[in-house]
């Protein structure tokens, strides 16, 4: 079964994880407050639980040409725990398997760059910090 597919002008974040469902609502409350535009479909869909990078890889891998995804934010423990809620960020077309994290903050800036080509994935995680964080480019 392919990814879900992501809303118009968005990008898909997919909770992987499900212990604290407060949470995910205190992330969700996040995007919503980062931008005034939607620029995430956030997915809670249970069969995702515990879904690590390979085993999303290999699931969009076996979906039609054109129902493939480009990337994919990964709402994990980690993202959850956080105060910045960083996602995971996970590259699913040009080199599958690269991520870095992206704290809430800088999301709808990358999720509109992305979902409009203006730029690609490469450029956010060669920005990354030596943590693996994007923080913004330059002094960012």
């Amino acid at each position: 079964m392919p990814l879900p597919q992501p809303d118009d002008l968005t990008t898909l974040v997919l909770r992987t994880e499900f212990a604290d469902d407060a949470a995910w609502e205190a992330l969700c409350a996040a995007l919503d407050a980062a931008d005034a535009y939607p620029c995430a479909t956030r997915v809670s869909d249970p069969r995702f639980a515990g879904a690590g990078v390979q085993a999303l890889l290999a699931e969009e891998s076996a979906a039609e040409e054109d129902e493939r995804i480009c990337e994919v934010f990964l709402a994990d423990a980690t993202a959850l725990a956080g105060p910045e809620h960083p996602l995971l960020a996970v590259d699913l077309f040009t080199d599958p398997g690269r991520t870095f994290r992206v704290p809430v903050r800088w999301y709808p800036e990358i999720s509109a760059n992305l979902t409009i080509a203006n730029m690609d994935f490469a450029e956010y995680a060669d920005a990354a910090d030596p943590s693996g964080t994007f923080r913004g480019f330059g002094d960012g």
